[in-house]
């Protein structure tokens, strides 16, 4: 064994198997990218509250991913040890937005793309998706769904109420009945003529009617 081979270490050979440039190069474009995700989903996104936190992770997640990928392609025993490392991970966090998933799946395999080195593939694609997320996310539809929550002591008033929603939408869909003792709720779909919001005070003016609410509707309905 001479001098040499004693302080010989597959660590340090491990250093140089991806170039420095390479590195860097991938990263500044995972975090460029990462951050141009991010600005999408800041604009497309239709929930009540914008998490910060969720954007942060996507910048994150195309770098991190980046990183991983890199380091796997170039060591076949660490690319099996990851495996088994990432296997344990469990992700219990729920996905509140649907939408939120094509995000995540958009972050990493832009860092997967990069990693490889496929950079054109990772520019152009991520414009491309950006500009459709953009175009169909914001398309707004030209009649804007409500859910109108209506509470009434009996029968009659229930009828009378039905029967002005009906003449002030252009369609009103019971979407569920809860009937209680000296209680009616109803929770309706309705479109409205034009924007027109002043059958709800007419609505509250109804013998019998004790609450009227109408809140916006986004098409998931739990009920």
């Amino acid at each position: 064994m001479s001098f040499n081979d004693i302080f010989k270490s597959d660590f340090l050979e491990n250093v140089t198997s991806v170039s420095v440039l390479d590195i860097v190069i991938a990263l500044v474009l995972a975090f460029a990218i990462g951050l141009f995700i991010f600005l999408v989903h800041k604009k497309t996104y239709q929930g009540v509250m914008y998490s910060s936190s969720f954007g942060v992770a996507l910048v994150a997640l195309v770098p991190i991913t980046a990183m991983v990928i890199m380091a796997v392609s170039s060591n076949i025993a660490l690319s099996l040890g990851m495996v088994g490392a990432l296997s344990i991970v469990r992700f219990r966090t729920a996905i509140k937005e649907p939408l939120d998933i094509a995000f995540l799946f958009w972050a990493i395999a832009v860092g997967i793309v990069l990693a490889t080195g496929m950079i054109v593939l990772a520019v152009l694609g991520s414009a491309l998706i950006g500009l459709v997320m953009l175009v169909f996310v914001n398309r707004k539809s030209h009649f804007t769904p409500y859910i109108l929550v209506l509470t009434c002591d009996g029968e009659e008033s229930e009828k009378e109420a039905q029967e002005l929603v009906k003449g002030a939408c252009d369609k009103c869909v019971v979407k569920s009945k809860t009937v209680r003792e000296g209680t009616i709720e109803l929770n309706m779909e309705v479109r409205l003529k034009n924007d027109e919001t002043a059958f709800v005070n007419k609505l509250s003016g109804i013998s019998g009617v004790r609450d009227v609410a109408m809140v916006s509707y986004n098409g998931d309905y739990l009920g």
